[in-house]
């Protein structure tokens, strides 16, 4: 039997930051974010052996491990070793021997949370594989406890949520680690509007984003005024946002976008830098109306908001650069897995 699953990748239009502690413990966060039509790939496909061989693309690991009740990590493929020691330990073990292939639309590093809806992703093919009684919260809230916890991988909690549910999405990080996920009816002339008047950039340079979000944990935590009172805007930011997509008022959509630009750079000193301020530089003076990195910044995509009439001028001029223009639209449906039953069906072209 083969199993396969897709989760989708998100853009991160307002609020991100909050929903890291210790700001969103001590203040609740709130996110305003949307999916879109990049994203990962995960497959199982049952073996003979008692081994699990990982062929990872995104992290570019191809490697056998023997099935025992726990993985060690830290060596290669962990977002993989650590959603199977998490399925073992809380649901028993695996069916059997299986290969399990995955890769990602987006490198690692870009800000389109792609560890965590690979991780989303993962789980989705396991609970698919194994009959396991998993929902979207109960999926997200699987996937950043493996992330977050079990891998100590610093980072939000917004990532397995959009993945999970897909579309756009207005959350609540509460105390006590409750999250609410309040997805939004927007009407599609106002998708339509909002796709015809955004660009999305990649700057071709990837980043970690756990240095980023452990300066901004920091500033957070030692009560540094600039970076708390910016994180304050930030999450106020969101509100803000959600009436303007809601109502369709893209001009006031990209006025938020830009001034939460300018809070985020306040929050730690690596979100920004020369290849980020060259490519704002070229994309406002091209007609752009202001813009945003997607995730914790230094680096990745860069998401900007154009005049529909002025969007090929910036994408001319953006194309001037060494990074790359990335086409995509908004996708409303979330990490979802399917079967094979019958391999005999699957052409030996589809195998490796």
């Amino acid at each position: 039997m083969i199993i396969r699953s897709k989760a989708p990748l998100r853009l991160g239009l307002a609020g991100g930051g909050s929903d890291v502690s210790p700001y969103s413990d001590l203040y609740g966060g709130l996110i305003l974010n949307a999916t879109i039509s990049l994203s990962a790939y995960c497959t199982i496909e049952e073996t003979e052996w008692n081994t699990m061989a990982v062929e990872a693309y995104d992290a570019g690991v191809h490697e056998t491990f023997e099935l025992q009740g726990t993985l060690p990590v830290g060596d290669g493929a962990d977002l993989v070793k650590g959603v199977y020691n998490r399925i073992v330990r809380d649901f028993g073990p695996v069916p059997g021997g299986f290969r399990i292939t995955t890769y990602n639309d987006a490198p690692a590093g870009s800000g389109l949370g792609t560890s965590s809806t690979m991780v989303v992703c993962i789980l989705k093919c396991f609970a698919e594989w194994m009959n396991l009684p998993l929902g979207d919260y109960e999926i997200a809230r699987l996937a950043y406890e493996i992330e977050r916890i079990d891998l100590a991988l610093a980072g939000g909690r917004q990532d397995q949520y959009a993945a999970a549910f897909g579309g756009f999405n207005y959350m609540e990080f509460l105390s006590d680690d409750r999250v609410i996920v309040n997805p939004l009816k927007v009407k599609r002339w106002i998708v339509e509007e909002l796709e015809s008047s955004m660009v999305l950039y990649y700057t071709g340079r990837s980043r970690s984003s756990a240095a980023i979000i452990r300066e901004q944990q920091k500033n957070t935590s030692s009560g540094q005024v600039e970076a708390l009172e910016a994180m304050h805007r930030i999450r106020q930011s969101s509100v803000e946002m959600k009436l303007a997509l809601l109502k369709g008022d893209i001009e006031a959509f990209a006025r938020i976008l830009g001034q939460a630009w300018e809070d985020k750079k306040k929050m730690a000193a690596p979100i920004s830098n020369p290849i980020i301020q060259e490519a704002f530089d070229t994309a406002m003076a091209a007609g752009a109306l202001s813009g945003k990195v997607s995730g914790a910044g230094g680096g990745g995509f860069i998401m900007l908001v154009v005049p529909p009439t002025r969007k090929m001028s910036v994408v001319k001029a953006l194309e001037t650069l060494p990074g790359q223009v990335v086409p995509f639209q908004f996708t409303e449906r979330g990490a979802h897995a399917w079967r094979i039953y019958d391999s005999d069906k699957v052409s030996a072209l589809w195998r490796p």
